[in-house]
This record gives structure tokens, C-alpha cells and sequence, in this order.
């Protein structure tokens, strides 16, 4: 993947004094996307995923949310049925919560979603996930995983968020 400028929305509001990635060093061939802002890439020596960046990188003033896992259950406390139907409640849910501090997909830098079968669910996961990602020079740093169960037996996928998105 090489690295492309990224919409204005994201130029905008960029974040200080972290630094998202060790291994920004290695990635000096990547170029930046602003003066002090942020900054996707595969950096050489690294395989070039088609639907994730290996680092994210963060410099300039900004707020930073963590999302707590986001689970297929809705407002009014039901869980959706189906795999396919809670990876889009969980989608929504997380679209709600980042409005909620003025936020958006365009602002999450890293996911962490596991699934309870990534054998028969990976693949539509995957595609629910990317359908709210569209800039696919931007995207979060991601790692999904496997597990045995989630909080409620009838939870199937839960996903945890970090964003960053300008001060108020």
C-alpha cells in the first residue's frame, strides 16, 4: 500500500505528543501526510495489508478516546440476531458513541475486535468492517482476534476503539 494524502477532515485535527507507533523510525520512507499531524504506513520490511495499517503515528494537539468493547446489543438492551447483524450493531454503536464526543470513523486509529468464530464469521466481519472505513489510504491499525466467549453467551463480536479528534 503506499501512502496517500488523506482527506481534510483528518488534517484537521491531529494529535500531540503521542506516538502511536516504536517503530516510526523504521518507517522513514513513509511520507508524511502534514506538517504535524498523522501519519498511516506499511513501513518497508513489513507485509502491506489490504485492509489495515501496520502503524499509525500521531503528532499535534488532539483529544484521545477509548471506546469501551461495543457489543451487538441496542439501545434498548436487545441483542441482534445473527452474526452479520451484530457486526453492524456494533458498527452503529461505535458511530454513535465517537458522535457523541464530535467524532467519526475518520477519526479511529486503532482497532481491537474479537470474535467467538473467526473460522465462520471472519470474512463478513471484515466486509461490515470495511464498509464504514471507505478511505483505504487511512486506515486504523487493527488486530482481530479469537476467543473462547465473550461477557454474554450470546455475543459473538465485540470491538474496542481508540480515536483521536480535535480539541473542543
Amino acid at each position: 500500500m503506499t501512502n496517500q494524502p488523506i482527506d481534510a477532515s483528518r488534517r484537521d485535527f491531529v494529535a500531540a505528543t503521542v506516538t502511536v507507533a516504536a517503530t516510526a523510525g523504521a518507517a522513514s520512507g513513509a511520507q508524511a501526510q502534514t506538517p504535524s499531524t498523522l501519519r498511516f504506513s506499511n513501513p518497508p520490511g513489513m507485509s502491506k495489508p489490504a485492509s489495515y495499517s501496520h502503524v499509525v503515528e500521531i503528532n499535534g494537539p488532539h483529544r484521545t478516546i477509548y471506546l469501551a468493547g461495543q457489543t451487538g446489543i441496542d439501545a434498548n438492551g436487545k441483542v441482534a440476531e445473527g452474526f452479520r447483524a451484530q457486526a453492524v450493531q456494533v458498527m452503529e454503536n461505535i458511530k454513535t458513541a465517537l458522535a457523541s464526543v464530535g467524532g467519526g470513523f475518520q477519526h479511529v486509529v486503532k482497532l481491537t475486535s474479537y470474535l467467538t468464530n473467526l473460522e465462520a464469521n471472519g470474512a463478513e466481519f471484515r466486509e461490515v468492517r470495511d464498509s464504514y472505513f471507505p478511505n483505504k489510504a487511512a486506515l486504523p491499525a487493527s488486530t482481530l482476534l479469537q476467543i473462547s466467549r465473550l461477557a454474554n453467551a450470546a455475543y459473538l463480536v465485540e470491538v474496542e476503539v481508540i480515536a483521536v479528534i480535535p480539541r473542543l
